[in-house]
């Protein structure tokens, strides 16, 4: 076995960072843009406006109080989508505008529609395309691409986890004792 000095971690180092660089660049633009949407998101602004407020629902409420609005935004929902499977059903009490999220599958299978409902009247707020996970969250996770997409997100995962211990390995072998300040941690 080679003696590991630091030509030996470096040349690992080197060695897993630069097939990985492209993948970990990938990783870091989608990571980004993931983050940024889910903190400048709608959903975000509903959370941070809600957060302080108390539901008018609770769980000794009568069943009437979330039943009924769930009942009059599938009633709306089977004259948009007349019979089409139920794939979840989400309901927000709190805030100005409580709603009624029903999303429906496909009859095959898959998802199909988002059905956002005002949870007072039954009116619909808003139809759209639905997927169980947002495209850009399956981009970052490499699950867009199938599974081979996820094993290689693994390896990309990996690989950063190796270039930090080999970094960690490669800087306590470069580092000089008796240095005094910031040269003591940066030469």
């Amino acid at each position: 076995m080679p003696a590991l000095t630091i030509a030996f971690w470096r040349k690992w180092h080197r060695w897993i960072g630069f097939p990985a660089f492209l993948f970990l660049l990938w990783a870091a633009s989608t990571g980004f843009l993931v983050a940024f949407t889910e903190f400048f998101g709608e959903e975000e602004a509903l959370r941070e406006a809600t957060r302080d407020q108390v539901s008018p629902v609770n769980v000794a409420s009568p069943a009437s109080a979330w039943s009924d609005p769930i009942a009059r935004a599938l009633a709306t929902a089977n004259t948009r989508s007349s019979g089409a499977p139920i794939d979840k059903i989400e309901v927000q009490f709190k805030g100005p505008r409580p709603t009624v999220t029903v999303f429906t599958g496909k009859p095959a299978g898959g998802e199909d529609r988002k059905l956002v409902f005002d949870a007072k009247t039954g009116l619909m707020l808003s139809d759209e395309t639905y997927a169980d996970k947002p495209f850009l969250y399956r981009l970052h996770s490499g699950e867009a691409f199938g599974d081979g997409g996820l094993v290689v997100a693994m390896f990309w995962g990996l690989s950063l986890v190796l270039l930090t211990i080999t970094g960690i390995i490669i800087y306590i072998k470069l580092w000089r004792p008796g240095q005094k300040g910031l040269r003591r941690a940066f030469w």
